[in-house]
């Protein structure tokens, strides 16, 4: 009588090569293993090289080529449309091979979970006849704008001077609340397009993955859901010791692409009192002009309150004179930190933040309030939500010169930390913390939707010889 013998399905997960799509594709990986399938990571070539990555003992890591293996994408000045075609190329093909290698193992891979900003991956995925998944890591809500505009259900750009835009799911939107590539005409219009391409093949996909939960966009998971029934909410996807703590020895995101001054930071909340510290922090690629980096640095000045602020090596020049000697008492500069362990220190007070959406949904799942002060993309409509949704925090107004004054910056914080509505944004936000461990942990919508994945992968892929 022959044996039959099982083997759990391999997911092989390919996130964008940049920090902020690492952190929540890892995240994912990490679940999915927890859940008995086995999953490999696939990062560039050059990352590898230059990181040299330990990955957790769940997971394993792989590489393909972006078509810069050897000093990286930005060693070149290369646009971003030239980079995306020729990552296409280089990682299309080494995509293959790593298929191909697997295939004629005893692991061969049955799914791809890709990042939607490389939708030929799922092409390759279905070149071998593979289950493909798309992993968006922005919220629901800006990923249902970018469906409405590329299907041309909602005409781009949106002028400043329109009516209040109504879809369904959603609050009534302002123009200036909209993704900023909806209603900027002409800006960046290679990352629009990247942006809409994400929907370019996903009704070949098998699954939408959201990183997202849904108590904390209903509506428009509701709405999303009705034209593509393969939705599910995965998130947040952040560390399981954050949240539900059932994923063992998962405290940190474990791929840096940038050093972290992890001690000095946390010694030196451990000497501030609770609630006295704004942490500023504008991610791992938004840029600030001088202007406004000297409004932001003298605001914080103004409120008198103990600060740590992100500045990265990029931006470190942007400083005021003396600024760092006028603020030794109250401030901490650092080119990196880790986020998490930050904002789950007892001594924050408030979160400055650009509202991009993996620092909001940290936030929210740490239950620190927030002033938003959103520069582009998805930004803009995270901040609408953060206020006027989930009313967690404040945004900022802009001057007509585009830049936030200093005396502005100083009254939201002011606001968020000490003002007559602190104590009901920060109910909230431990209202949204409760929500999330909730959908993460056994039985909940998050952990739920992952079963549901695992369980109809493997109904089609467990083999047996």
């Amino acid at each position: 009588m022959e044996e039959k013998i099982y083997r759990a399905a391999h997911v092989l997960v390919i996130p964008y090569p940049r920090q902020g799509h690492i952190n929540p594709a890892l995240q994912l990986a990490k679940r999915l293993a927890s859940k008995g399938l086995k999953t490999t990571i696939a990062i560039t070539k050059f990352i590898f090289k230059t990181i040299q990555p330990q990955p957790p003992s769940s997971l394993q890591f792989e590489t393909i080529s972006d078509g810069f293996d050897e000093r990286g994408r930005f060693a070149e000045a290369v646009s971003v449309h030239d980079y995306l075609r020729k990552m296409e190329a280089a990682g299309s093909k080494t995509l293959a091979e790593l298929i191909t290698k697997y295939k004629n193992s005893s692991n061969p891979i049955d799914c791809i979970v890709y990042d939607p900003f490389l939708p030929w991956a799922l092409e390759v995925a279905k070149q071998f006849g593979l289950l493909g998944a798309a992993f968006f890591t922005q919220t629901c809500a800006v990923n249902y704008i970018y469906y409405l505009v590329y299907n041309g259900l909602l005409k781009a750009p949106v002028p400043s001077t329109a009516a209040p835009v109504s879809i369904a799911g959603l609050p009534l939107l302002e123009p200036q609340d909209l993704p900023s590539f909806v209603y900027v005409a002409g800006e960046y219009p290679d990352y629009f397009e990247m942006l809409l391409s994400q929907f370019s093949n996903t009704d070949k996909a098998d699954f939408l993955l959201v990183n997202t939960f849904y108590k904390l966009e209903d509506e428009v998971v509701n709405t999303m859901h009705k034209i593509c029934p393969a939705l599910l909410t995965v998130g947040p996807t952040i560390p399981s010791f954050y949240l539900d703590n059932r994923i063992e020895n998962d405290k940190d995101y474990d791929l840096d692409l940038l050093k972290t001054d992890k001690t000095i930071c946390i010694d030196w909340l451990n000497a501030r009192p609770k609630g006295s510290v704004v942490y500023v922090s504008f991610g791992s690629i938004s840029s600030l002009s001088h202007k406004q980096m000297e409004e932001l640095a003298w605001g914080l000045k103004q409120t008198n309150f103990h600060f740590l602020w992100v500045v990265r090596d990029s931006e470190d020049l942007k400083l005021p004179k003396g600024f760092i000697e006028e603020t030794a008492n109250k401030g901490l500069i650092v080119k990196w930190s880790p986020q998490l362990t930050v904002l789950s220190n007892e001594a924050l007070g408030c979160f400055f933040s650009h509202a991009g959406w993996n620092s909001t949904i940290e936030a929210l799942s740490l239950a620190v309030p927030m002033v938003v002060m959103p520069l582009w993309n998805d930004q803009p409509t995270d901040a609408k939500l953060v206020q006027d949704v989930w009313k967690v925090g404040i945004r900022v107004v802009v001057e007509e010169n585009g830049i936030v004054t200093r005396d502005e910056i100083e009254k939201c914080v002011r606001k968020v930390i000490v003002g007559e509505k602190a104590r009901e944004m920060k109910l909230n936000a431990e209202k949204w913390r409760k929500l999330a461990i909730e959908a993460v942990s056994e039985g909940g919508s998050s952990d739920k939707n992952i079963d549901e994945f695992v369980s109809k992968l493997g109904k089609t892929s467990y083999k047996y010889y």
